[in-house]
């Protein structure tokens, strides 16, 4: 796994070495823009709107449109005159209760892994951190570009999870909200009830893409048709939208006694998978566990990495 930063974390007077591995992986495959007729890669040129040439990368510079439709450019020396943050740095700032993190300011999520010469400080960093139920919030410069972040202990190695900054974060005001809606006493039991009979653990849930495996099912058949010298096959077609869901009936108590009878099938259903499973079950590690290190983030589990499908 190639890391994707390096430097120290910054915690008042004591330095760690570390590096930054990207957590997630996009699992889906990687689609092209091509030519219908005969398959070949549709590229997209630099062009510019004014005189209609073609612009090499290198005369490719950024540009801010004012409100009245004018163009600012910004040339490379703008842009390195501009505030570097900590450069190789993680600094951080303050901790902060873990359940006033507010998720939606959540982006993209990081491993972040001592190098050997500060493995100790490392441990004990993590080990405070877990036991204090409380978050580190820092600052890191990725790509040139200052971010504030979020620190958390997991499976015994640092997250830093890049947050977005408060005031990019929209307010949630909606018209729709504002109307009067009466909710009776008996609705809000079997509501309650209802979240109830389908709440599971979620390491025992089975999430997967099924999208990304139809389509990865779509390339194999398609590859091994054209290695069989095949035309293409008829795509399956797809369900219409909304076909076999129930239109509501209007009665919110009657809606919620079928799903919860439902809920309650399905449930004793996991129950009786689960207690099947039960004498196959991994042992899992005692949280909180000190360690010779984070040997869960040494371990390279990418699958196929995947682009993001253009458009």
């Amino acid at each position: 796994m190639r890391s994707v930063w390096k430097g120290v974390i910054a915690f008042g007077t004591i330095s760690v070495p570390a590096r930054l591995y990207a957590a997630t992986d996009q699992r889906h495959p990687a689609l092209r823009h091509v030519h219908r007729a005969d398959g070949g890669r549709i590229r997209m040129r630099r062009v510019c709107e004014i005189d209609g040439q073609e612009v090499p990368f290198d005369d490719v510079a950024h540009g801010y449109e004012t409100a009245g439709g004018e163009m600012v450019v910004l040339d490379d020396d703008d842009l390195a005159a501009l505030p570097a943050g900590g450069g190789r740095r993680i600094e951080v700032l303050r901790f902060t209760p873990e359940e006033q993190l507010d998720p939606v300011l959540a982006a993209k999520s990081y491993y972040l892994v001592p190098e050997t010469e500060g493995l100790r400080a490392y441990v004990l960093l993590r080990e405070a951190l877990a036991r204090s139920g409380a978050v580190a919030l820092v600052r890191v410069t990725l790509r040139r570009r200052e971010s504030l972040a979020a620190v958390r202990v997991r499976d015994d190695v640092f997250v830093l999870q890049t947050l977005v900054w408060p005031d990019e974060v929209r307010p949630a005001d909606f018209d729709v909200l504002r109307a009067e809606v009466a909710i009776s006493a008996r609705e809000l039991k079997l509501a309650g009830r209802l979240i109830a009979a389908m709440t599971s653990d979620f390491a025992d849930l089975d999430l997967e893409d099924d999208y990304a495996a139809a389509l990865w099912d779509v390339i194999a058949d398609r590859t091994a048709a054209a290695a069989r010298g095949e035309g293409a096959a008829e795509p399956a077609q797809a369900p219409p939208s909304g076909a076999g869901e129930a239109e509501p009936s209007g009665d919110l108590l009657e809606e919620l006694r079928t799903s919860l009878s439902a809920a309650g099938e399905d449930a004793a259903g996991q129950r009786r998978s689960e207690r099947r499973a039960a004498g196959r079950r991994p042992r899992t590690r005692p949280a909180g566990r000190v360690t010779d290190g984070p040997s869960a983030a040494q371990r390279d589990t990418r699958g196929p990495s995947a682009e993001r499908a253009p458009g």
